[in-house]
């Protein structure tokens, strides 16, 4: 919306002498740091009353697993859900006010989010008033996650109109790219599909999935600034896909919002994510890595959701198989909890791994 601030100065006479000062609002980077601190003041100054509301409407909180750790069972027992409810409130009121409006790139990733979030957001439901973790059904709710997704990869697919839209850049091998022709529509909806329900396994601590969601947000916010710019993408060599910049714009409403919602998602969290606001920024990653052509990346920067995916799916095939157990728990961050880890070790040790993942990632912009 601030955006259109440009052609006001242009167009409307009593905005002329305020040319030089608005013409700020052209640059993404200025547009971007507008995002951040809008999304962190919008939680900050509505998550109390979100949290009250919440609170009150769901009475015993969230359902605790009692399969899980025991000592969950009574440290979060009571603590509502649905905190990504402030998480995408802050991100779509910033994302509005400070992206470009016309941008197709901004409005495919929002809905993306947005309907993963429903999903989320139902599941939640379900789980509060049946005091269950029971939730929704797991293929129907995979069902409609990629039906989103196959939808949002189409168009992305549509929209770049050239060859380099349905191929596969790999990192580190300039040269190297394989292109899936239409068959990328449904390597694009895996990637997002396992992008949500990653972030979604990861988020079992309090703050432990909300911090490695911004450190890769932060870090695809500079991809998206990079590939959608001519000069930069032709100087790093990666594919150059126009219109994506204003995506940076997006991710730094993220960076805020998120922010925002750690102050009350710090141990011991006033309320948790759930799977309304993981499923949605784990979406959000997945559209945004399949959008600047850089999917494999994603598999580096978000390396921790990787990883607690696939102890989930190793576990599961495992005991299928022998009957035994490789890990104490699954998903992973259980199975520290298990060995005698602290909740704040291992919360606090998986931020200092995002972090290190996301420059790995980073890395593969020049190591080419």
């Amino acid at each position: 919306m601030f955006y259109w601030l440009i052609d006001l100065s242009n167009t409307v006479p009593g905005f002329a002498a305020f040319r030089s000062l608005l013409n700020v609002f052209r640059y993404i980077t200025f547009r971007t740091g507008g995002a951040v601190a809008t999304g962190a003041l919008f939680v900050f100054l509505f998550g109390p009353w979100i949290i009250d509301h919440l609170r009150l409407r769901q009475g015993k909180g969230q359902p605790i697993r009692t399969d899980g750790p025991q000592s969950h069972i009574i440290s979060k027992k009571g603590t509502p859900t649905m905190g990504g409810l402030m998480i995408l409130s802050g991100l779509v009121v910033s994302t509005v006010l400070w992206a470009n409006p016309l941008n197709p790139y901004v409005w495919i990733v929002l809905a993306v989010t947005l309907g993963f979030g429903f999903v989320g957001f139902y599941d939640d439901y379900l789980k509060v008033t049946q005091q269950s973790h029971g939730g929704f059904a797991g293929r129907s709710r995979l069902a409609i996650e990629a039906i989103i997704a196959l939808a949002a990869c189409y168009a992305l697919v549509k929209l770049g109109r050239d060859v380099s839209s349905t191929s596969l850049a790999v990192p580190f091998l300039k040269d190297v790219i394989i292109n899936f022709g239409w068959f990328f529509v449904l390597f694009g909806a895996f990637v997002i599909v396992g992008a949500g329900n990653a972030v979604n396994l990861t988020d079992g601590l309090d703050g432990l999935a909300i911090v490695p969601v911004m450190i890769a947000a932060a870090s695809f916010g500079m991809i998206a600034y990079l590939a959608g710019n001519v000069v930069f993408s032709d100087y790093l060599q990666i594919n150059y896909v126009a219109g994506t910049g204003e995506l940076a714009v997006l991710c730094g409403a993220v960076l805020g919002a998120g922010l925002g919602f750690l102050w009350f998602n710090a141990p011991p969290a006033s309320i948790f994510m759930g799977d309304t606001g993981s499923l949605a920024l784990g979406g959000m990653l997945g559209s945004i890595a399949v959008a600047v052509k850089h999917e494999i990346v994603l598999a580096v920067i978000g390396g921790l959701f990787v990883l607690e995916a696939v102890s989930v799916i190793v576990q599961v095939a495992s005991f299928k198989l022998t009957g035994k157990r490789i890990f104490r728990m699954a998903p992973l961050h259980h199975h520290f909890e298990q060995l005698g880890w602290t909740e704040p070790q291992i919360v606090i040790r998986f931020w200092i791994i995002s972090v290190m993942l996301a420059l790995a990632g980073l890395a593969t912009l020049k190591l080419r």
